[in-house]
C-alpha cells in the first residue's frame, strides 16, 4: 500500500494498522512544517528525547521558502541534521519502522514519508555473564541488545570482512536475527545453507528467541545432545568467528548460537586460555574427569557392589556395610530426582534464601536420611561427586544430556545388572556416533573421524602461537590461523 498526497487519509491508514486511537504508547503529535500540516508518528518508550526536541525546534521554525519546490529532498538533504534518514512511500515499511522504535514524519501534499531512527531501547549494561564467569581476563558480555551485541564483536574483531546480516523472523514479532560470520574465513556454502533455513521459518513469533529459532534451524528431533553452542561471552564469540564458525545473533537475548560445533566445544572454557597453558591443561584434565565421574560413576558403584563377591578383597571396601531399608538402586534413582528438585527450586528462589536453600536440601535432608535408615553414605557421597562432576561442564545444555544419559546408565543396571551397564553404553555410544552437527559435520570429531593433531589440540591446552591450522571440519576458505613464515614481517 502506497501513500497519497492528503496527510489525513495517511492518518487514518496508519491509525488502523497501527492503533494509534487504542494505544497508549503510541503517540500522533501534530506540529506545523514551513506552513504545512504535519504529524510525528512514534512509540513512546523507544524514541530519544533530546534528539526529538532537536529536530522538532528545528522544522518549526521553518519557513514556505525554505522548504519549497521539492520540500522532502530539502528536509533531508539541508534541514534535518540527522544522520539515519531514510524516504519511503510504502505504509507497511512505515509500520515496520515505527514499531522498531523509528520516528516517521507524514507531511501535508507529499506522497513520501520521512523516517528518522532516533530510537533507544531499555537496556542493560554489559556486565559479566553468571554461567560463564572468568578470574582473569574480561568481563564485559552481551545483553538484550542487539546492536550493542554487534558492537562488542566488532571492538575486538576490526576485519572488514567481517559481516552482520539481518533476516525478519516471525510474521507478527517480525524479530531480528543476524548471521555473523568472517566472508574470507567461513565456508560459504554453509553460510548460505543457514541463510536459506532461516527465511524458510513460518511462525508468528520467536517466543524463546534463539532456542526456538534452533529447533527450526535444526528441525525436530527428541537427541538430548546439543548441537549448537550457546555463550554470552563477546572474547569466546570472537574466538569462534576467528576459527570459521558461523554465528547468529537473535534481539531480546544477550545469548549467540555458535554453529557448527562439535561434542569438545561443550567441554572448553575461557578460562582455560586465561591461563598458562600448564594449568589450562591441567583444569582441562581436571574438567574431563569430572564430566567421566559425572556420568558412569554411580551405576559402576552399583554395578560393583551386585557383583562384590566375584572381585578380589581388595575392592570389598566399595560395598555398603547396611543397605538401608531402600534397595541401592533406588537410593541413586531418589537422589536423582532430589538433585533435580534441588536444582529446580534453587532457579525459583531469590538470592537472598539460596544459602538456606542449599543447607536445607543438601545437608540436612541428607543427613536425615541416613539417620532414619533411608540411605547410606556411600550413596549420597558417589552421587555428590556426580553432582560436582555435572557442575564442572561449562555448558549447561551438555550437562543437561549427560544427566539424561547418567539415568539410562542407572536403570539399565539396576534391571538387568551388567548386561544392563553394557548395553546403555553401546546405547549411548551409538547416540554420539550417530549425531550430527549442522552442516552434517560429525558430533565426534576429531575422536570420530579420527584426527591426532586436532585431538591433541583438544586434549592439550598449547600455546597460542603453535595452532597455526583453523579446524578441519569447518571447510574454511584460509586454513591458517596465522600467516605463512614467508608472509611475516621480519
Amino acid at each position: 500500500m502506497k501513500l497519497t498526497k492528503k496527510v489525513g487519509e495517511n492518518i487514518k491508514i496508519l491509525d488502523r494498522k497501527l492503533g494509534i486511537s487504542e494505544n497508549f504508547d503510541v503517540v500522533k503529535r501534530e506540529i506545523i512544517i514551513g506552513g504545512r500540516k504535519a504529524f510525528y508518528i512514534f512509540i513512546d518508550g523507544f524514541a530519544k528525547d533530546e534528539i526529538m526536541l532537536y529536530i522538532e525546534k528545528r522544522l518549526q521554525s521553518l519557513d514556505r521558502e525554505e522548504i519549497t519546490p521539492n520540500t522532502i529532498e530539502k528536509l533531508i538533504t539541508q534541514k534535518i541534521s540527522y544522520l539515519e534518514v531514510e524516504i519511503t512511500d510504502e505504509v507497511e515499511h512505515i509500520e515496520f519502522m515505527v514499531l522498531s522504535g523509528a520516528l516517521a514524519i507524514l507531511i501535508d501534499r507529499e506522497d513520501n514519508a520521512i523516517i528518522l531512527d532516533v530510537r533507544s531501547y531499555p537496556a542493560r549494561g554489559p556486565e559479566e555473564p553468571d554461567l560463564e564467569k572468568v578470574t582473569r581476563g574480561s568481563r564485559d558480555g552481551f545483553t538484550e541488545t542487539l546492536i550493542f551485541n554487534t558492537a562488542l564483536i566488532r571492538r575486538r574483531i576490526r576485519d572488514p570482512s567481517l559481516r552482520f546480516e539481518i533476516i525478519q523472523v516471525g510474521s507478527r514479532s517480525k524479530t531480528d536475527v543476524v548471521i555473523g560470520y568472517i566472508k574470507d574465513i567461513a565456508d560459504s556454502n554453509l553460510v548460505k545453507d543457514l541463510k536459506e533455513k532461516i527465511n524458510k521459518i513460518d511462525t508468528d513469533a520467536l517466543e524463546m528467541c534463539e532456542k526456538s529459532l534452533e529447533e527450526f534451524i535444526l528441525g525436530r528431533s527428541w537427541n538430548p545432545l546439543p548441537q549448537v553452542r550457546y555463550t554470552e561471552r563477546p572474547d569466546v564469540t570472537s574466538a569462534h568467528l576467528l576459527e570459521g564458525h558461523i554465528v547468529v545473533i537473535v534481539d531480546n537475548s544477550p545469548s549467540v548460537m555458535i554453529l557448527p560445533v562439535t561434542m569438545f566445544h561443550f567441554t572448553q572454557h575461557a578460562q582455560d586460555y586465561y591461563q598458562n597453558p600448564a594449568v589450562g591443561t591441567y583444569f582441562r584434565w581436571v574438567r574431563f574427569i569430572g564430566i567421566l565421574f559425572s556420568v558412569i560413576l554411580p551405576p559402576l558403584w552399583l554395578l560393583l557392589v551386585y557383583y562384590k563377591g566375584s572381585f578380589p578383597d581388595w575392592l570389598k571396601f566399595l560395598g555398603p556395610k547396611k543397605t538401608g531399608e531402600i534397595s541401592l538402586f533406588m537410593q541413586f534413582f531418589i537422589l536423582e530426582i532430589g538433585i533435580d528438585l534441588l536444582r529446580i527450586a534453587s532457579v525459583h528462589t531469590p538470592n537472598s534464601l539460596a544459602t538456606a536453600l542449599a543447607i536445607i536440601g543438601g545437608l540436612i535432608l541428607s543427613e536425615f536420611a541416613i539417620k532414619v535408615g533411608w540411605f547410606v553414605p556411600e550413596t549420597i557421597l558417589y552421587m555428590s561427586v556426580a553432582g560436582l562432576g555435572m557442575f564442572a561442564i561449562p555448558s549447561l545444555e551438555f550437562s543437561l544430556a549427560l544427566r539424561l544419559f547418567r539415568y539410562i546408565l542407572l536403570i539399565s543396571t539396576g534391571f538387568f545388572r551388567i548386561y544392563g551397564f553394557i548395553g546403555s553404553l553401546i546405547f549411548i555410544f551409538i547416540i554420539f556416533v550417530s549425531t550430527k552437527s549442522f552442516g552434517g559435520i560429525r558430533y565426534t570429531w576429531p575422536l570420530i573421524p579420527f584426527d591426532r593433531k586436532s585431538l591433541a589440540t583438544i586434549i592439550f591446552r598449547k600455546p597460542i602461537p603453535e595452532v597455526k591450522r583453523r579446524p578441519e571440519f569447518l571447510k574454511t576458505k584460509d586454513k591458517n590461523a596465522a600467516p605463512p613464515d614467508d608472509e611475516v614481517p621480519n
